[in-house]
Order: C-alpha cells, then structure tokens, then sequence
C-alpha cells in the first residue's frame, strides 16, 4: 500500500534548519502527535513523532485557549507539518499545519491507533530519528482506516518497531548454529538472541519455524500464524518493556470479556 504522498515526501530530506547561537529552529517537518498533555494554564506539551528528528516535546504555548487556532489542529493520527525551536529538551511549537491526505480512524479502529502511540511512547528514545518506522507508523494508520486485518496491521508494526530500535533478532536463523530455520521445526525466541529449537523445560511460547518464515515475510493469511505471532510478539514486547503492561493493552483485553 503506497504512503500518502503529502506525508513522506521522496525523496526524504531534512527539514529546513537554522542556528542561533545555540537555539536550533526547525521548520515545515512532517509529524504525527502522539500524546499531548496540560501544561501550567494554558498550554500543552505534545509528543511529537516526526519523520527526521523521531519523538520530539514541545510545548504548544496558548493551546488550551478557546480561541487557539492549535486547538483542532493538534490531534492524534493526523499528518501535521510542525516546526519548533529552542535548546533543552522541551522545545518551543512554532508552527502547525494540518497536511491531510490520510483517512480517519473510526471508532473501532481508535484504540488500535492509540496502541501503536503507546508502543512508540515506551519504546523508542526521545530525538532518535528513524525514516523507516516513520513511515511503517503511515502504512499502518493507512491500512488500520481502510479495515484491512488490524491484527496483521499490529504485528507488522510490532516486528518493524523492535527491528528499527535494534533489539530484534533475525526471525530467519537459528541462533545456535547460524543455520536457517526450518519450516516443520518447532522454535522459542529468546528476546536478546533470536530462534532457537524448544526444549522440554522452555516456558517461552512455541512457534513453528513456518511461523517465523512467515512474520519474516509479512504472510500472516495462516491461522497458526495468527496465532502463534500474536503470543509471541505479547512475549517479545513484554520483556523489552521490563515486564510493566501497556495500559492500551489492558483495554482492548478488557473490552474482549464484556
């Protein structure tokens, strides 16, 4: 599925930038808010996910006024163009621009979005610029608003994520012989290592090597694929996050036993 054009433009550049002593100013950066909250009276600091710079906190000065222009205009999984400057690490919004050009989530397909923010939130560095999961983080607001499979929306993104922050292993190879991992084998993944074949005393989820094949491949048309990716990515997220549950998590499996 292709990337809105007005989100990511090719081919990818930097953003306008000018110094001042000191105090960096960026201009006209593609961006998406991923949490915003109140800060003193009346303003905001919002958490930015932008496409050459990764997570960025600025502060929306006058945000929170009824008469503030930014007010519609700093919403989440809507493509803005923003611009900001300052030297600590709490910048100053200057700018915001709705670009458009991206169909809004629905109802049912909100909180996926809002999971896919949380896992950035917690997961990847502030100012750590990553193009590629830029873009991945389009792709899936895109094909989460036209109601393709959310599931294989989520672990797409998952996998890319981990991938992108350097902390997944290659899926295709066995880590203890380097070999390539065998279609009818019955694999754990160790989170620091990668695959490896289970054992009886191994307490990690059991994936058939066909399963990993197919994450690898973005081929997630097999029912045991479904499954077996979703207890493994639920694995995999949950040691790299120290074990603390996301919250976004929690309501979608509370929503599950109503």
């Amino acid at each position: 599925m292709e990337v809105p054009g007005n989100v990511t433009r090719e081919p990818l550049r930097r953003s306008s930038v000018s110094k001042q002593g000191a105090d960096t100013r960026i201009t006209e950066q593609p961006g998406f808010v991923l949490h915003s909250y109140v800060y003193r009276e009346s303003s905001l600091v919002v958490d930015v996910f932008t496409r050459d710079y990764g997570r960025v906190a600025l502060v929306a000065k006058g945000a929170k006024r009824p008469a503030s222009r930014l007010r519609g205009v700093l919403q989440t999984f809507q493509p803005l163009s923003v611009g900001w400057s300052g030297k600590s690490e709490l910048r100053t919004l200057t700018s915001a621009e709705w670009v458009g050009g991206m169909i809004p989530l629905d109802s049912s397909a909100l909180l996926y979005g809002f999971y896919l923010n949380e896992l950035l939130i917690r997961l990847l560095a502030r100012e750590d610029p990553h193009q590629g999961l830029f873009e991945q983080y389009v792709r899936a607001l895109t094909r989460l608003a036209t109601s393709e499979s959310a599931q294989t929306v989520l672990r797409i993104f998952e996998l890319a994520l981990l991938k992108e922050t350097g902390v997944a292993a290659d899926l295709s190879i066995n880590a203890k012989d380097r070999r390539p991992v065998e279609p009818e084998g019955i694999y754990v993944v160790d989170p620091e290592n990668g695959p490896r074949f289970a054992t009886l005393e191994d307490t990690a989820p059991r994936v058939s090597g066909k399963t990993l094949l197919d994450m690898v491949s973005e081929d997630y048309s097999d029912p045991q694929t479904q499954l077996q990716s979703k207890l493994l990515m639920r694995f995999l997220l949950s040691h790299h996050l120290n074990g603390v549950p996301l919250q976004t998590r929690k309501i979608l499996i509370d929503l599950r036993q109503l």
